[in-house]
């Protein structure tokens, strides 16, 4: 398909004025748009079994035309939302360019952020996610900007817009607290974002106001600092500058971006060969991996991926019983394996995805060309099949916990509401991991109430009820199935109900066929993923069975260590208790120790003049238990010494948990005017003691492992005086 945007207006234009196919407009945009090829790796171009023509005149477009409308944004599609926002931002549409502009962005980045969140996906700081927050981004920075907002708005538009749609996308009304929660968490942290980077940006064009620099130039660097840093569009960077009478280095802003995007696109360069044809087929690939664990396949095609120092390869089978990863369960791993001139040739896959819509089969077998080879010869003598056969242990409990997640969702729902609403997971064999919908934390209680009622479904034993090819309108219509984030849905699904009046889903996945199978569920952590997501994760079968008995034994040992007291609880709590007033005896007592250990240096304290100053000189060994002790006592000196008019040069040097210990202090003015630098005296010093440290120029530590060179650390420190 090509998008023809750019060139609708022309195409609508020759329909009106009802031109045949022969009008020179009509032929430029067919030459233009016309998609008749696939181009492969090596450059070559192999002719497209049909071709299309896409002219992109979506929904809005159509609006307009019929409304007779100069502009999408003047029809009735974004003139509720344009008025709304323009009413609180107190300014008109249609007399202000920049206003007008801003408006248009806002109301066109809403949809796109609420219908996208409706749809599952939130925004995040990479992929998918990340889009989404740059178009909020953008509409939160157009609404600062020329509207005025400085608080969340966007959010306030959420209910008109659910409303609006209501009868034709009813998810948005559905979810309109959780979108609107989100959304405004988003702008909330945003424009700290965009506060902390104007602040940055002021004191830039402060600094170089008063520089003297009279180039007056936003340097791409900082442009691209601002950006990357605080997330500061450059377009604003510009525009401020610009209005402080300052041009923006448009080009090196370019060459930041650009070494940027070099240095992540050299971190994931990835070649891909072309498809290696071993048997041509038209038919889609058939997996029978619900049914059977093991069937005969035909090889039909392969492939090379190199990525970095990596190679991998990708197969695709005729049929095959591997899961391809999708709805949050990951893909089978497995073999396949033939038999050839008396000998079994074996390949291995650590991995199942789809991709465009086949199968694909990944393999990091060194042996893998051999395999191939072989079958190659193999198939020309006779044609040969490969028996694939899944790692029955990791599906089976994979499937364990996929099913678990279903019933995790169908309990929630009855402990903390209808709201809860899938927003992602991983399945696997070790650990279900389900994010949902809600905005506080999930107590103790609840959750012991959600784990006592999945695991009384899975006592009840439901057989499960699969239907495969339904209606996607009768499955969600009649049968309510609920439809699971990360799926893609067709014409005809597949649903999955244990009891029809607790779980029925909408699933691609692989289940057990009863409920008692599971075993045993159990939730080992729950917690915030974003704002209004939370996080739990679980275990089931023997993963739970051995994560309680390693509790109970960890349990028991405690127990025996508090010699096994009858409230276990109690007997913890009073230890606690203990422990808190011993370390207030401890902290009494290094207050003392401090105390008589500063007494001690100031009776040690050597008065000389070095270069016009009158400086107290110390240097000896301390006995303190910290080295908050030791910088305690350094920085009260420091200030006593100081207050008497001298200047302090202070070496201390204590043992604290076997292992030695260097602090110096210098008072400022002493250490700049005769080029002395805490940090870089102490690295020299910790050589004495085998190890390394540094700091300010006026006070710094370092540490080591022999504590046999303390003696030497004192002697040597006198040199930096002479």
């Amino acid at each position: 398909h090509i998008d023809l945007r750019s060139d609708a207006e022309i195409a609508l234009k020759a329909g009106r004025d009802e031109v045949n196919n022969d009008h020179p407009q009509v032929i430029e945009i067919w030459n233009l748009v016309f998609m008749q090829f696939e181009r492969r790796a090596n450059g070559s171009l192999i002719a497209l079994p049909n071709k299309h023509i896409d002219t992109g005149m979506g929904f809005e477009r159509l609006c307009r035309a019929i409304e007779g409308k100069s502009s999408n944004y003047d029809s009735d599609v974004f003139q509720p939302i344009i008025q709304f926002v323009a009413t609180k931002a107190n300014v008109k549409y249609a007399e202000n360019e920049k206003t007008d502009i801003a408006l248009r962005v806002v109301a066109d980045h809403i949809r796109a952020i609420a219908f996208t969140i409706a749809d599952g996906q939130l925004p995040a700081s990479n992929g998918a996610g990340y889009v989404i927050r740059r178009i909020l981004r953008r509409a939160v920075r157009y609404g600062y900007t020329y509207l005025g907002f400085t608080e969340p708005f966007l959010c306030q538009i959420v209910p008109l817009l659910a409303n609006q749609f209501k009868d034709v996308f009813p998810e948005i009304i559905n979810q309109q607290e959780f979108i609107t929660n989100v959304i405004h968490e988003e702008e909330k942290s945003f424009l700290k974002t965009l506060e902390n980077g104007l602040k940055r940006l002021d004191n830039y064009l402060s600094h170089e106001n008063t520089s003297g620099n009279t180039e007056k130039i936003i340097s791409g660097k900082i442009a691209f600092e601002l950006s990357d840093t605080f997330g500061f569009p450059e377009d604003l960077t510009a525009l401020i500058g610009r209005e402080n009478g300052f041009s923006f280095d448009k080009a090196g802003f370019d060459r930041e971006m650009k070494n940027q995007k070099d240095r992540s696109r050299g971190e994931q360069v990835q070649e891909k060969d072309d498809w290696q044809i071993i048997e041509d087929s038209t038919e889609s690939v058939e997996f029978v991996g619900y049914d059977v664990l093991t069937c005969a396949s035909k090889i039909l095609r392969y492939r090379t991926i190199k990525e970095k120092n990596k190679t991998f390869y990708q197969v695709v089978l005729d049929k095959t019983a591997f899961y391809a990863e999708s709805g949050g369960q990951v893909g089978d791993t497995g073999t396949i394996t033939f038999h050839y001139q008396e000998k079994n040739h074996q390949l291995s896959f650590y991995d199942t995805k789809k991709e465009n819509d086949l199968i694909v089969h990944f393999s990091e077998d060194k042996q893998f060309m051999d395999f191939i080879d072989a079958y190659k010869k193999a198939n020309q003598q006779n044609p040969t099949s490969v028996l694939a056969q899944i790692n029955t242990e990791k599906r089976l409990s994979s499937q364990n916990n996929h099913s678990a997640t279903h019933l995790l969702q169908a309990a929630l729902k009855q402990v903390l509401g209808n709201h809860i609403a899938q927003k992602g997971s991983l399945v696997n064999d070790e650990v279900l991991r389900f994010d949902f919908t809600h905005f506080s934390k999930v107590s103790d209680e609840e959750i012991t109430k959600v784990e006592n009622i999945v695991n009384q479904k899975i006592r009840e034993n439901i057989l499960l009820d699969e239907r495969r090819k339904v209606p996607i309108q009768k499955a969600v219509d009649e049968l309510k199935a609920t439809a699971l984030f990360g799926e893609k849905y067709g014409d005809f699904v597949r649903v999955i109900t244990f009891d029809a009046d607790f779980s029925r889903e909408l699933c691609g996945g692989t289940h057990v066929k009863s409920t008692g199978n599971i075993g045993f569920f159990k939730i080992i952590s729950e917690g915030s993923v974003s704002s209004g997501v939370r996080r739990i994760e679980a275990i089931t079968a023997q993963t739970a069975e051995n994560f309680v008995s390693t509790q109970i034994s960890q349990n028991e040992q405690v127990k025996e260590l508090l010699k096994n007291p009858k409230d276990v609880k109690k007997a913890l709590e009073t230890l606690l208790e203990e422990k808190h007033q011993l370390q207030k005896q401890i902290e009494k007592y290094q207050i003392i120790q401090t105390q008589a250990e500063k007494q001690t240096l100031f009776s040690k304290v050597q008065q000389m003049n070095v270069n016009g100053f009158d400086v107290s000189f110390v240097s000896s060994v301390v006995e303190v238990e910290t080295a908050d002790q030791m910088k305690q006592i350094a920085f009260e000196m420091k200030h006593q010494i100081e207050n008497e008019k001298r200047s302090l040069f202070l070496l201390n040097v204590a043992t604290i948990a076997g292992k030695p210990l260097i602090s110096l202090m210098i008072s400022e003015e002493f250490a700049k005017a005769n080029s002395l630098h805490a940090g870089n005296i102490v690295k020299e010093l910790a050589k004495e003691i085998k190890g390394g440290g540094g700091g300010q120029p006026f006070y710094a530590t370092a540490g080591g492992t022999d504590t046999s060179g303390i003696e030497r650390v004192l002697v040597r420190v006198s040199e930096f005086l002479k």
